[in-house]
């Protein structure tokens, strides 16, 4: 990680830089490929002490954080804080996504076909081969499995789904 301190308008100490030094080390705690971070501080007219973080993390735009304070530390430390809090809501948002991914993968069936079975979510059933029908088998099948859908091929090769509608009747995609 690139770090750079810099300062605009005013002088900027050993201990000023030494503090804000630290604050890095508080934002590599959350994992990311963070590729650089800057803190600019600087004083404006009415005597005002702006922080500012500019942090570009790897697969996001880049995070822009700004505080202004009287004091030049509480400005570092409250900009520090909202800093760590975007980075934690996006490790969390990272985290979150890679929980709902593939959890492992099993070879199922007798012809060792690869399932992707995932936590809760989805269950890794065994295909199984059917053979083409027509639309009053596909309809009887349905009728006494009980579903709402049957998907089927028709005697044409072409995959056919058979909906049950309202009103009685069947819909025929």
């Amino acid at each position: 990680m690139n770090t750079s301190i810099v300062g605009k308008n005013i002088e900027l100490s050993e201990a000023i830089k030494n503090y804000a030094e630290s604050a890095f080390e508080a934002i590599k705690k959350y994992n990311l490929d963070i590729i650089s971070a800057n803190i600019v501080v600087s004083e404006d007219k009415k005597g005002m002490f702006i922080a500012e973080y500019v942090i570009n993390v790897k697969d996001k735009h880049t995070v822009v954080i700004t505080q202004k304070e009287k004091d030049l530390y509480a400005a570092i430390d409250i900009a520090l804080e909202r800093a760590k809090k975007n980075l934690r809501r996006y490790a969390d948002k990272i985290k979150d996504n890679n929980n709902g991914s593939i959890k492992n993968l099993e070879i199922t069936g007798d012809n060792d076909i690869m399932a992707e079975v995932e936590e809760d979510d989805i269950i890794a059933l065994e295909p199984k081969l059917y053979k083409p029908l027509d639309f009053e088998e596909a309809k009887e099948m349905l009728d006494e499995s009980g579903e709402n859908f049957f998907v089927f091929y028709d005697i044409d090769e072409n995959l056919r789904v058979l909906t049950k509608l309202d009103n009685g009747k069947h819909g025929l995609y």
